[in-house]
C-alpha cells in the first residue's frame, strides 16, 4: 500500500473515531445527532455536489464501452441484493433497497481518487473519474425509485387498503423525482444540456457546500458507531462487506474481460468495484430509517478489510496483465 492511500484511510478512520468520541460525550448522546448530521449531508450538501458534478459532466468525452463494463455489472450485483432481500419478509420496507447500497456503493471519491491518482497515473485517474461522474447518479436514482414503490405499497398495506398499481406508480414517481438526491442530479443534466457554464459565485457556494459532504458523513459514522456498536451486526455486516469487497469487483472483472477490456481499463474499473462501502450508504439508511446500526459496521469493517482485499485484487489484475 502507497504512503498516500495509508495516509488517506488513517484519515478516514481518525475522521470516525472523533465522531465516536464525539458520541461518547453527552451533547451527542442518542442516535439522533447522527441522523441530523446525515440529513444536513442528505438535504443540504449532497444535492450541491450532485447539481455541480452533474452539471460540469463531458458527456462527449466520456468513455462509454469501460463504463459499461463498470455500472452493468455493479446494477446488476445490486439488483440481485434487492431481489434477494425482498423476499425475506421485513417490518423495514426500505431494508432490501438499504442493503442493496451497502453491498453495491462504493467510496470511489474520497478514497478512489487518491488511489487512481497514486496507482494508474493521468489515464487512469481520468477513466476513474468518469465512474464517479455517473456512480451516485445512476445506483443512487435507481435505488431510490425501488425504495420509494416499497414505502409506497408499505403504507398502502398499513391503511388498510388495496395497492392499486396506477396510485402507487404515480406517488413513486413523484417521491423519486422530488428527492434531495435525484432532483439535484435532473437539474444538474438540464443545466448541463444548455451548453452554459455555472455562474462563478454560484460555482464558488456549490464546491463550498459539496466539501462539507465527506466530513460530515464520517463524523455521521461515528457517531452512529458510538450509539449502535458493532455487536448484533457484526454477521450481516461481514456478508456485505465480502458482497461489496469480493463478490462486485469479480463480476466486473468478468463482464468486463468478456467485453474486451484489458490492461488499465480493466484494472481501474475493477478496481473502482472493490472499494469500500461509501458513506452515502448511511446517508440512504438514516433518510429510510432502516438498518442504521447494520449499515454503519459493513462501512467501518468494509474499510478495514480493503487494506487487504485492495493489493489481492492488484496482484491478481496484473497477473492477468
Amino acid at each position: 500500500m502507497t504512503p498516500v492511500l495509508f495516509l488517506k484511510l488513517l484519515a478516514i478512520f481518525v475522521t470516525i473515531a472523533i465522531g465516536w468520541l464525539a458520541g461518547r460525550t453527552r451533547p451527542f448522546e442518542g442516535g439522533e445527532a447522527a441522523r441530523i448530521l446525515s440529513n444536513a449531508a442528505f438535504y443540504v450538501f449532497a444535492p450541491a455536489l450532485l447539481f455541480r458534478a452533474t452539471a460540469r459532466i463531458d458527456l462527449g468525452t466520456l468513455p462509454w464501452h469501460a463504463l459499461a463494463a463498470f455500472f452493468v455489472p455493479v446494477v446488476g450485483w445490486m439488483l440481485i441484493v434487492y431481489v434477494q432481500q425482498r423476499r425475506r419478509p421485513s417490518p423495514e420496507p426500505a431494508r432490501p433497497s438499504v442493503r442493496a447500497i451497502t453491498a453495491a456503493f462504493g467510496n470511489n471519491a474520497q478514497l478512489g481518487i487518491p488511489m487512481a491518482a497514486a496507482l494508474f497515473g493521468e489515464a487512469g485517474l481520468q477513466l476513474h473519474l468518469s465512474v464517479v461522474s455517473l456512480h451516485a447518479l445512476t445506483l443512487l436514482t435507481v435505488l431510490t425509485l425501488l425504495v420509494e414503490r416499497d414505502v409506497a405499497q408499505a403504507a398502502a398495506r398499513e391503511a388498510g387498503q388495496g395497492v392499486p398499481l396506477g396510485r402507487t406508480l404515480l406517488l413513486t414517481v413523484r417521491n423519486t423525482v422530488i428527492h434531495p438526491i435525484v432532483l439535484p442530479v435532473l437539474a444538474g443534466m438540464a443545466w448541463n444540456l444548455t451548453g452554459m457554464a455555472i455562474p462563478g459565485p454560484v460555482d464558488e457556494v456549490l464546491q463550498m457546500l459539496g466539501t462539507a459532504v465527506v466530513p460530515l458523513c464520517l463524523v455521521a459514522i461515528g457517531l452512529s458507531l458510538g450509539h449502535y456498536g458493532l455487536r448484533g451486526a457484526a454477521s450481516s455486516a461481514l456478508w456485505l462487506a465480502a458482497g461489496k469487497l469480493v463478490v462486485q469487483p469479480a463480476l466486473v472483472l468478468a463482464v468486463g474481460w468478456l467485453m474486451g477490456l484489458r490492461g488499465l481499463p480493466l484494472t481501474v474499473i475493477v478496481i473502482a468495484a472493490a472499494m469500500p462501502t461509501g458513506a452515502n450508504a448511511l446517508m440512504f439508511a438514516q433518510r429510510y430509517r432502516s438498518s442504521e446500526g447494520e449499515t454503519t459496521a459493513a462501512i467501518v469493517v468494509s474499510t478495514l478489510a480493503f487494506a487487504a482485499t485492495a493489493p489481492l485484487w492488484l496482484l491478481g489484475l496484473q497477473a492477468l496483465g
